[in-house]
């Protein structure tokens, strides 16, 4: 079968054009992560989707694809954190350390990701050592070589497309709880709905650092997603009085300085502590955001008196 009955459903005309259902968006990513697909077609479903918006059926649908296509492939992992942000804008990947808090209360995480268009101090890959034994880090392009050329479109399109968000949704170890990071506000809703039909129960989205899941410290949060199944939309207080952004241009954080001890910077601490804290409270290890908060600050307090637990 080929795509181009899906590319007709989407791109028939005003008045007569719809969106995929589910099962729809499922068996069209099939065709794609199969290689069946013409690069024509595909170049003209994802542009069209791109230009109208994704739904939670075609995400969905085409999440459950992947899901099926690349199966076995990690172990079972406490939580799924997924790291997919590009672009200029991103600074010192702070939240590998907060990852690293939550390794060390004991909970193994499986993280995946491919940035591109990055400059080098943002690099996850040069500082991953970083996030501790309990982190395993999986490049997407040995995880899935098809999903890599479907979200590498981008250099040839001259866009991103939806597919940056199916790899967001696509927690490969089987995690009971997720976080995810998002650039645009306006997909934590849509990430909330696509995951409640893929039957996830646990799941926190924010607006983050360059689409990463990263805690802005001086800034309300509002955490999107599911809590036992159901939908959330909490708040989270500050945990500073600043007003500068996440990540200042010329910033040049030295993380395993910062880690160690040899660098005080109040701002990227209170980063690193608050994004812990809530992936903690993702994971239901405090009960509220300020419980979480109190926990990851002694996390990061007794960071070097932990070590050892969590090798």
């Amino acid at each position: 079968m080929s795509l181009a009955p899906f590319v007709r459903i989407v791109a028939r005309g005003k008045g007569r054009a719809r969106t995929m259902t589910m099962a729809e968006a499922q068996e069209a990513m099939r065709i794609v992560l199969r290689g069946d697909a013409a690069p024509e077609a595909l170049g003209a479903l994802l542009m069209v989707m791109r230009l109208r918006g994704e739904t939670p059926d075609e995400i969905a649908g085409f999440t459950a694809a992947l899901r099926a296509h690349v199966t076995g492939e990690l172990p079972k992992a406490d939580l799924d954190w997924p790291s997919y942000a590009a672009g200029r804008s991103r600074g010192a990947p702070l939240f590998l350390l907060a990852a690293r808090l939550v390794g060390q209360a004991g909970y193994s995480i499986s993280m995946h990701g491919w940035n591109s268009h990055q400059a080098s101090s943002a690099s996850v890959r040069e500082v991953i050592d970083l996030a501790g034994p309990q982190v395993v880090y999986t490049p997407l392009e040995t995880l899935s070589p098809a999903a890599f050329h479907v979200l590498n479109l981008r250099d040839t399109l001259g866009l991103r497309s939806c597919f940056n968000t199916v790899l967001r949704m696509w927690n490969p170890s089987g995690a009971g709880a997720t976080v995810q990071g998002v650039f645009h506000p306006s997909y934590r809703s849509l990430q909330a709905q696509a995951a409640e039909m893929l039957g996830q129960q646990d799941l926190s989205i924010i607006k983050g650092g360059g689409g990463e899941f990263e805690r802005h410290p001086s800034k309300d949060i509002i955490v999107f997603g599911l809590r036992d199944g159901g939908h959330i939309q909490k708040a989270a207080a500050p945990l500073l009085d600043d007003t500068r952004r996440l990540h200042q241009a010329g910033d040049n954080i030295d993380l395993h300085a910062l880690w160690h001890g040899r660098v005080d910077d109040p701002f990227a601490i209170a980063t690193v502590i608050g994004t812990a804290a809530l992936a903690l409270w993702t994971l239901k290890a405090a009960p509220t955001f300020l419980e979480a908060d109190e926990m990851a600050r002694s996390l990061w307090d007794r960071r070097f008196q932990t070590e050892g637990l969590s090798a």
